[in-house]
């Protein structure tokens, strides 16, 4: 049987790969890495990277207490690849292959800071009860025009038709062929790098569109989001555009989502344990709802990571604000959409497009795994217009990672030295944030307090 080593060697020789991006999702869920000639990559040992470019903030600086999270030395870590995430490259000049890598500390033990190893964590945990989850996101996103200074308000790009969208357009199939050349290169790309994405929608906001994946292993899903941001922005770039993921990129347009449908099957049979063998609600998908609704408050960080997070999760605008759940009901947190039994599943529908793949996966299947083991009682199904109701979950950053260190199961699960960075990387950011002055505020309170 080949090693993993010789797998990678072979396919790197097959493809005549001339360079090799080695990839680490970061704090964000961005790329951090290396590009290391493939005669170089083949005959070295595993890569390096220090270990600080795991707290680094969204703008690149470091908390005051980093030293905290790190070695004062900024050791390096031992980069792994994982043979399952081999990829072209497919907008590169030369033949380039792109392939994560796992991230381990000297002593061989996974790297606690690795936002991979939290979710590889919880996924070992379900499969020591013997449970195999099943998730599909959904991952909307903006196409704009090109904007490079960030005192001007983002605006829709111009389409083949030479105008910009202004109604709102749901589902039309001639604004998405508005964006055809765009469109057609990235599910080109999308195939060369083979991201098992579906359907694609326009969605409600201004060239907002949703793209689709199907439903596998939560690893391989998370792995193929963190290339298919990376995708999209490329394809932007090549037809004249940006691509945002932001959660609320414009003032008048909806906000940008990941939502991820979940299941679980038990592994030795591969039957879906959420749904009985007369088709009803299984007790231990009410308690995995359950699950989700006690513990999204204090997870509410993983799911929306960013300052501009919170004005997605808003009264009055098409996002969760509270913990509802209901049968195919869209206006609720936890939406468990009408089909076979088999495919029984709930939606979380809070994660922003913004969300690291890996910790927003990490987080609502920990949330539900910790449901069923501890036997957790659901509400009754919401009835109606979920978002009337009161706001149930935090409103800004601060206030979301206030709540993250309440449990010590959740410690646990996802290592208290992980969760105690990941505060203090986003608390850099907010007061940062916090420090900029906004134009609202010179134009209601310069002359008015």
């Amino acid at each position: 049987m080949k090693t993993d080593t010789q797998a990678i060697h072979e396919w790197l020789k097959q493809h005549k790969i001339s360079e090799v991006e080695c990839l680490v999702p970061d704090m964000t869920g961005n790329a951090r890495g290396k590009f290391i000639p493939a005669h170089q990559f083949l005959s070295m040992g595993n890569p390096k990277l220090p270990e600080s470019i795991m707290i680094q903030t969204v703008t690149g600086e470091y908390s005051d207490d980093h030293w905290d999270f790190v070695e004062p030395t900024d050791a390096d870590m031992i980069l792994k690849p994982d043979p399952a995430t081999l990829r072209l490259v497919p907008w590169a000049r030369e033949p380039t292959a792109q392939i994560i890598h796992d991230c381990y500390k000297r002593s061989g033990e996974r790297h606690p800071l690795s936002t991979r190893n939290v979710l590889r964590h919880i996924l070992d945990l379900y499969a020591a009860e013997g449970w195999q989850p099943v998730v599909a996101p959904e991952v909307e996103f903006y196409l704009v025009a090109k904007n490079t200074d960030p005192d001007y308000e983002l605006m829709p790009p111009k389409g083949r038709s030479g105008r910009r969208e202004s109604a709102r357009l749901s589902y039309s199939i001639d604004a998405v062929t508005e964006f055809e050349d765009f469109v057609e290169d990235m599910y080109d790309y999308a195939s060369e790098q083979n991201l098992q994405v579906d359907t694609l929608i326009h969605e409600n906001g201004a060239a907002q569109m949703e793209i689709n994946f199907l439903h596998g292993d939560a690893m391989a899903l998370a792995d193929q989001v963190f290339v298919f941001k990376r995708t999209v922005r490329e394809t932007a770039h090549k037809h004249g555009m940006y691509a945002t993921f932001m959660a609320k990129p414009m003032q008048r347009e909806p906000g940008s989502a990941m939502h991820i449908h979940q299941s679980v099957l038990c592994a030795a049979t591969g039957e879906n344990i959420f749904s009985d063998k007369d088709g009803n609600h299984t007790p231990l998908f009410l308690s995995y709802i359950a699950g989700l609704q006690r513990y999204t408050p204090e997870l509410i960080s993983l799911y929306a990571p960013n300052v501009n997070s919170y004005r997605r999760l808003a009264p009055d605008i098409s996002a969760p604000i509270n913990l509802n759940w209901g049968m195919d009901n869209r206006t609720t947190a936890f939406r468990v959409p009408w089909g076979p039994p088999d495919a029984t599943r709930v939606e979380n529908r809070f994660p922003g497009a913004d969300a690291n793949p890996y910790l927003a996966i990490a987080a609502t299947l920990a949330s539900g795994y910790l449901g069923m083991k501890q036997g957790l009682s659901p509400t009754a199904p919401h009835q109606g217009t979920a978002n009337e109701d009161d706001v149930a979950v935090a409103r800004t950053l601060e206030e979301g990672l206030r709540n993250l260190h309440n449990t010590a199961e959740l410690q646990d699960m996802f290592g208290d030295l992980f969760l105690r960075a990941y505060a203090a990387v986003k608390l850099d950011e907010f007061e940062e944030f916090n420090r900029v002055i906004s134009s609202w505020e010179r134009e209601h309170l310069l002359l008015q307090v």
